[in-house]
């Protein structure tokens, strides 16, 4: 298969949808030889913050001169971003190789009627990933899950340690709408005896996931109780964190911005900790240089300077929450804010958190058929129409934003990531660059500046 037709039958897939269980993937990695089981692996779950933990994991790990595979989602501009070992992603070559091998297997499998159904995309790429780990002879693999946990198709290793980042509301259709369900389903990722790093600080989330730790015999740590001095002091332009974990202070900035990712940070240095115990010796030096070097797209990107634009997916309420506070934090200039979102998102605690941050909020539509609608999202912000624009295309959308703010202001787009890879994806276009005169590639800084 060709990378056009690896693309259309991947596409193909996506019409299954969302099929939470591991029916498919438990058939469908034995015919690949069960490469899930060749090397160690990390599990990361949670509600946000997940892929962020990833990505400082994986830098961590690669400052210690390890090769670790990292698998992530979703992908902002190609499917490739999901499958990488270390920084680099998996070559086209090999991604058409594999889609090629799995899609004959996976008939096969149809064929003699031990499949009942085709894998989903996300199965699909997640048996990919596990296949290419295992080709290319990994140290560890780093793996995000999905939606959930408990039926995710990651969740069929077991892992060196648990992590889970945080709860809040989302994909309360397929999770519950409660939190205490939904800490029930990410608390699928822990198994019997197996470390749990939780970075949920309280409430009726953290005690289910404790819970389930101590019905299974998982040794259960709290990033942030009481006895672990996490500290946030804010500066001119961004935060500092001190955080003491097991006798070790650990004084760092983080690569990413915000206070939450100070937070994740945290997280992530608990979890090389703990790691260093079970698997591998972690040095805290190179911990800390993981942390400070870790680069994750679309979580408060600067992609222009004048206007300053900023990408963050801050695709759910808690994604916008601490997108308001880093806002109300640093952004001393006039603010235009794009917005576009999915219709299964709590679109109206969105709107409430964002809108009154902004002089004017364009809003527009992802190209992709859960997005919702302008004037669905228009429906929610009636309170704010006075400062509201409507433009369903992305493109023109951005262009607006950039004539309103002008080379002095500020553009924020946001409310997806699925925004945020489109804002990306277009900004290969010669035509767009042009146009707006700056690229949309490549950052000229890490920080906001007032």
């Amino acid at each position: 298969m060709n990378y056009g037709q690896s693309q259309d039958y991947l596409q193909k897939l996506q019409t299954f949808g969302v099929k939470l269980g591991l029916e498919n993937i438990r058939t469908l990695l034995p015919a690949l030889g069960d490469p899930h089981l060749k090397y160690p692996a990390v599990l990361v779950a949670g509600t946000n913050g997940k892929g962020s933990v990833c990505a400082m994991l994986s830098r961590i790990l690669c400052k210690h001169g390890f090769r670790p595979g990292l698998y992530t989602s979703p992908h902002l501009v190609k499917v490739e971003e999901r499958i990488r070992i270390g920084g680099a992603l998996i070559p086209r070559r090999d991604f058409c190789r594999l889609t090629s091998l799995l899609k004959n297997r996976t008939e096969k499998l149809l064929r003699q009627k031990k499949l009942s159904s085709p894998p989903t995309y996300f199965e699909f790429l997640t048996a990919l990933a596990f296949r290419y780990f295992q080709e290319q002879s990994v140290d560890i693999a780093i793996l995000e899950v999905g939606m959930g946990g408990r039926f995710d198709a990651t969740n069929v290793v077991t892992p060196v340690i648990s992590v889970i980042t945080s709860i809040s509301r989302d994909h309360q259709e397929y999770l519950g709408s409660s939190l205490s369900q939904i800490a029930g389903e990410k608390a699928g990722i822990i198994k019997p005896g197996i470390p749990v790093i939780c970075g949920v600080e309280r409430g009726v989330a953290r005690s289910v996931l404790k819970k389930k730790a101590l019905d299974v015999d998982a040794p259960f740590f709290g990033v942030f109780d009481p006895s672990s001095r996490f500290q946030a002091k804010k500066r001119n332009r961004d935060y500092r964190f001190s955080f003491e974990w097991e006798g070790e202070r650990y004084d760092y900035s983080p690569g990413l911005q915000g206070e939450h990712q100070g937070r994740n940070a945290a997280v992530a240095i608990a979890s090389a900790v703990e790691l260093g115990r079970h698997w591998r010796k972690l040095e805290p030096g190179k911990i800390i240089q993981g942390v400070r070097e870790a680069r994750w797209h679309g979580r408060l990107e600067i992609i222009s300077r004048r206007p300053l634009v900023v990408l963050d997916g801050a695709h759910n309420e808690g994604g916008a929450a601490v997108l308001r506070k880093y806002a109300e934090d640093f952004v001393r200039r006039p603010l235009t804010l794009v917005f576009g979102v999915m219709k299964d998102k709590a679109i109206k605690k969105m709107v409430n958190l964002l809108f009154p941050l902004a002089r004017r909020v364009i809003i527009t539509r992802v190209p992709y058929a859960r997005s919702a609608s302008p004037k669905e999202i228009l429906t929610v912000a009636s309170k704010f129409r006075a400062k509201v624009i409507i433009e369903p295309d992305v493109k023109k959308a951005m262009l607006r934003a950039f004539s309103l703010a002008g080379r002095n202001g500020l553009v924020i787009a946001t409310g997806s990531l699925f925004l945020v890879g489109e804002i990306k994806r277009l900004g290969r276009s010669f035509t767009l660059r042009q146009t707006l005169r700056t690229s949309f590639l490549e950052p000229s800084s890490r920080r906001l500046v007032r």
